[in-house]
């Protein structure tokens, strides 16, 4: 199983579903290039969700894995299905995934700088002592967590200093909004769409896909691993025996 996340996160906003889907997965969190210990890709390619899902196929290919169950938060859950595209996938779990909107957000060309990700960069040396108060990490959080106060501090602290440090969030964030997500019958696995009840930043949708299922997080925001971790667990596993189901029958 191979856990994607999304812009301006690394690997260990997985942190909450790793140990209990490590119980019945060999569960692989990588950081996506840019982001993270991932360098980004070369100057010369445009860091778009299926040019980035080409660069996470390689990396599968190196470690000998041909197909995984994928499993994507937001920027991460367009690469699963752009993955899925490509053939890699025993199942797809798109958590609150990203460029389902339907048409570009952004006019072709356009760049436009993140304001919150500069703000976090410039803070990072007073970030560790700020977020110790609780009204702020509710603050910092609020966001992407419906209910922060879930979130341990430590765990806090490493999802927004990875936020800071994403050398290729703008790039990233700019061809991300110049795209959408398109031909999802090319998919040929099962796919799972989990919105948060309390999302603030991704509406739910639906994809033209026999095998293609759209649900709803109670209370959870756009990161809802930590707002209900047992429920993500559930769809996660629930998606990957949709699988066991098709190639047994």
């Amino acid at each position: 199983m191979v856990l994607l996340h999304g812009i301006g996160g690394e690997r260990c906003v997985w942190e909450a579903v790793l140990e209990p889907l490590a119980e019945r997965f060999d569960v692989l969190a990588i950081d996506l290039p840019g982001f993270g210990r991932s360098p980004a890709l070369p100057e010369d390619v445009t860091p778009t969700p299926p040019a980035l899902a080409t660069a996470v196929a390689r990396f599968l290919d190196e470690q000998g894995i041909e197909r995984a169950h994928l499993v994507g938060n937001s920027l991460g859950g367009w690469i699963a299905l752009e993955l899925g595209k490509l053939g890699r996938a025993h199942s797809v779990t798109g958590l609150c995934p990203a460029g389902l909107w339907g048409r570009p957000v952004l006019p072709a060309g356009t760049m436009v700088r993140g304001r919150a990700h500069r703000l976090v960069r410039q803070l990072r040396p007073i970030i560790p002592v700020a977020l110790l108060s609780r009204r702020l990490r509710r603050l910092a959080l609020a966001p992407f967590v419906a209910d922060p106060d879930k979130v341990p501090y430590r765990a806090a602290w490493r999802m927004i200093r990875s936020y800071g440090r994403a050398t290729a969030y703008d790039a990233t964030s700019n061809a991300m909004r110049q795209s959408f997500f398109e031909d999802p019958s090319a998919i040929d696995a099962p796919v799972t769409l989990a919105f948060g009840e309390r999302d603030r930043l991704i509406r739910p949708a639906r994809i033209d896909h026999p095998g293609a299922r759209s649900i709803l997080l109670p209370g959870c925001g756009h990161i809802p691993m930590w707002d209900d971790t047992e429920l993500v667990v559930t769809v996660i596993e629930q998606t990957a025996a949709a699988n066991v189901a098709v190639t047994t029958a």
